[in-house]
């Protein structure tokens, strides 16, 4: 997964898929709950993809996450801006509290888990030649 970075962020953003439910209250009074998914997570918030509907920017939303190892967590977040494009609708959410619970149920599972190269293998030539130059010095 590649990280994300923007000087005007709290820090590193990770590309994650992680199912969420939003609910919030339209202007007009209707309460909406909406199911979605992250498009990447960051240490205190994440943009998500809404299908159906959008809330408004600077509303206050309720957002329930469903982390990788199962475990859901609900926080509220504020909409900083809202992406409509018509096939993928996103929302950026900023946290308003919980983000010690956020960083490690849902943040810190999404860093990219990167392992370390495996150490060159040897064929039989190199080590034959190796085992020569020893002899020869």
């Amino acid at each position: 997964m590649p990280r994300i970075d923007s000087e005007n962020r709290s820090g590193p953003r990770y590309l994650a898929t992680l199912e969420v439910k939003a609910e919030w209250d339209e202007p007009s009074g209707t309460h909406i709950v909406a199911e979605g998914t992250t498009e990447n997570v960051g240490p205190e918030g994440t943009l998500v993809h809404l299908p159906r509907q959008l809330p408004q920017v600077g509303s206050r939303v309720r957002l329930e996450v469903a982390g990788e190892s199962g475990e859901k967590l609900q926080v509220i977040a504020e909409v900083l801006r809202i992406e409509r494009h018509p096939g993928h609708p996103l929302a950026a959410l900023q946290l308003l509290g919980e983000t010690d619970e956020w960083r490690g149920l849902v943040w810190e599972p999404a860093a990219p888990r990167v392992s370390p190269p495996p150490p060159p293998e040897e064929t039989e030539g190199e080590a034959e030649t190796e085992a020569d130059d020893e002899v020869a010095h």
